[in-house]
């Protein structure tokens, strides 16, 4: 079962999109390109051979023409926000959907599928692409767009646009942990080890093919997620600390390595949203940000 994030988790992303917006009245960037699970994906899976699909109702039922359309979500995704708020007036289409052609090709293109992660065999365990995959396709992508805009268009769509990933969470929610080929050989932090070098190899696969800005997210508070409550919770409703604690950890090591390569890619202008803190806050005391629950 694909493990859901509150709405809230788009608070980071709506944000930054906002400072974006407001520094300048026009879109500052030619294009998005999203990598990522199901936070961002938005109708990749559709085209799959997989369980993992959001292409029924109620998903979409507050979406444009109250359709599902593959987001999992009732509405719009963090991703969405964002491209309104930069300006864009449509969102970069899912790159296996039958939007994907043409012009529509300008404006980026989404790339994520739900039940993905920085773990290879957590996308093969559900039959959905893998970030090796995504990165595949947007190669693929590339070519096209030569073809669409030319190459001296294309080649300043691709440098001056700007990259959103989210990932991480379905290796440890829906592999990890309910995995004892994985649990039984790996410390969570070993298996976040593991994790981060191959985000680290796919931040430095993704600058070799022109990108410049990206933003990544930090992992949320895995064990305030109502499923993983359900699961892992031990009949309690409240927030699962040693998930928590993984989470913590992890997002740790993944602000060290985003520095790094920083340092490392002369031109990269890597961000990391922190949503992880603003999210536990939300869940733990909704009160201070007048609601009864945000679960």
């Amino acid at each position: 079962m694909e493990m859901k994030v509150s709405r809230s988790f788009m608070a980071l992303f709506i944000l930054f999109a906002f400072v974006v917006s407001v520094t300048s009245g026009q879109p500052l960037v030619p294009a998005m390109f999203i990598f990522g699970d199901s936070v961002v994906d938005a109708g990749n899976n559709n085209d799959l051979k997989t369980i993992i699909k959001a292409d029924f109702p109620p998903y979409g039922r507050d979406f444009v023409n109250h359709k599902p359309t593959g987001r999992f979500c009732n509405g719009k995704l963090a991703s969405d926000f964002t491209a309104e708020n930069i300006g864009f007036t449509d969102y970069p289409p899912a790159y296996l959907s039958e939007e994907a052609k043409g012009n529509n090709l300008l404006i980026g293109a989404n790339f994520a599928s739900a039940s993905s992660g920085y773990y290879e065999t957590t996308s093969k365990l559900y039959h959905t692409l893998s970030l090796s995959k995504q990165l595949e396709n947007f190669k693929e992508y590339q070519n096209k767009l030569v073809a669409i805009a030319g190459k001296s268009n294309a080649s300043s769509i691709i440098s001056d646009g700007i990259y959103l990933i989210s990932s991480g969470s379905s290796d440890f929610l829906q592999n990890y942990y309910i995995n004892p080929l994985l649990y039984k050989f790996y410390t969570p932090d070993e298996f976040s080890d593991i994790l981060i070098e191959s985000y680290d190899n796919f931040i430095q696969n993704l600058y070799e093919l022109g990108a410049s800005k990206i933003g990544v997210s930090t992992l949320p508070p895995l064990g305030c997620l109502p499923a993983a409550i359900t699961v892992f919770g031990s009949d309690s409703n409240e927030c699962v600390a040693k998930l928590n604690s993984n989470a913590v950890s992890f997002n740790n090591k993944l602000n060290a390595t985003s520095q790094k390569l920083q340092k490392k890619l002369s031109n990269l202008k890597l961000v990391v949203f922190d949503i992880y803190q603003p999210l536990y806050n939300l869940v733990t005391k909704p009160s201070d940000n007048g609601a009864t629950s945000f679960r």
